[in-house]
């Protein structure tokens, strides 16, 4: 039976039947480690604390200890399933029908750890161990604050000598069908908050007052119809988005004293945190000079922009993902923040993984045959790296 492929069904099934809702482990991290520790792999596990966030537990396994070294990263936890009477198949149950297999975490990402298991199984059964090393780098809080996973992991793997060359991210990348998107960079984001105080008073006395709300939505217009960049080959333009305004004020007959905003730019590789703080700068500036007013202005750095030029790293990918699709994947920076963007400090990374449509919703599902043609790319990238070292 040495030529039978791993079952990454029966894996993925496994992982959904934990709950490991952020920042729960919920025994997910343990299947994955007996199923690697039982193929030679050597596991670590890695618990990080920290006074203000729950503590979190993560995986680091590897085979080998050479160069190359190709690693795949992932999580484990998952969002909460929100009401669990609007699910028609229990979120942890890992129900199989007809060719649908649903459950929290199917999708985003237990999926595409599932499978990248089983494809590096695959290849120490068929080719033994690699010219090199594999490695995996799996998280529990991906979906949490992000601080005792990925960021500290690797923080251990460069203490001790385990920094990949390359790494290929396990997210769900593909829009429509699987192999039609690989993501090989990320915008970056950056939230801002705005505030401008004014003087209460009764709405009758406007002489007596100083009407904040005037004043900010000068700026949020502004703001919000302006061009920050042109984007370039690999990213739209910069985008500004206002997500909340607050006055504070429940009367209808009363000037606040205070109008609050904030706002989100999500940012190509033509800006940086430091010229965007400038550019908000400039255009309260402008407000501040023609209306007048005390400002504030206060930022929280959320990710830099980044991107792996493709290369050949990228190449290699993309040729294992025609080769099994027959589709050319778009090289994608779009989307929100994942992983990469911590991994990207240390080695080139991209993401590939199936289909996002059903990720974090009510009856998340894969379907069993791109669960299995997903195992199949990785297992072709896994054979051309070690056999083609980009």
């Amino acid at each position: 039976m040495k030529n039978t492929p791993t079952d990454s069904v029966a894996i993925l099934q496994d992982l959904i039947r934990c709950r490991s809702i952020t920042p729960h482990e919920g025994g997910a991290l343990t299947v994955l480690e007996n199923l690697l520790s039982a193929h030679g792999f050597v596991c670590q596990r890695l618990i990080f604390k920290d006074q203000d966030t729950p503590d979190v537990e993560n995986l680091f396994a590897r085979i080998g200890t050479a160069q190359p070294h190709l690693c795949f990263a992932g999580h484990t936890d998952v969002v909460p399933v929100g009401d669990e009477a609007n699910w028609k198949h229990e979120p942890f149950a890992a129900e199989i029908k007809d060719g649908l297999l649903y459950g929290r975490g199917a999708t985003d990402m237990k999926g595409s750890v599932a499978a990248f298991a089983a494809a590096a199984i695959d290849y120490l059964k068929h080719s033994g161990k690699p010219a090199g090393s594999i490695s995996f780098l799996i998280t529990g809080d991906e979906e949490g604050p992000a601080i005792n996973g990925t960021t500290k992991v690797l923080e251990w793997m460069k203490a001790n000598g385990h920094i990949p060359d390359h790494c290929l991210v396990g997210e769900p990348t593909c829009v429509a069908k699987l192999g039609d998107t690989i993501k090989i960079g990320r915008r970056g984001s950056l939230s801002f908050i705005v505030s401008v105080a004014g003087i209460q008073g009764h709405v009758a006395y406007p002489q007596n007052t100083d009407n904040p709300i005037p004043k900010l939505s000068r700026l949020l217009d502004r703001i919000s119809f302006a061009k920050i960049d042109d984007g370039n080959d690999h990213f739209d333009p910069s985008s500004l988005a206002v997500t909340t305004v607050d006055v504070g004020n429940p009367a209808g007959n009363v000037v606040p004293a205070r109008a609050t905003a904030k706002f989100n730019i999500r940012f190509s590789t033509e800006q940086d945190y430091e010229s965007l703080r400038e550019w908000v700068d400039a255009q309260v500036s402008a407000v501040r000079e023609e209306l007048g007013g005390a400002w504030s202005v206060s930022s929280n750095e959320g990710a830099e922009a980044f991107i792996t030029e493709p290369g050949a790293f990228v190449g290699l990918v993309q040729d294992a993902v025609e080769q099994e699709t027959g589709l050319v994947p778009k090289l994608s920076t779009s989307g929100g923040t994942s992983d990469a963007r911590f991994i990207k400090n240390y080695c080139p990374v991209l993401e590939f993984g199936p289909t996002n449509a059903t990720s974090h919703k009510v009856d998340e599902h894969i379907a069993i045959e791109e669960l299995r043609a997903t195992q199949v790319i990785y297992s072709r990238i896994i054979a051309a790296y070690f056999n083609n070292q980009p």
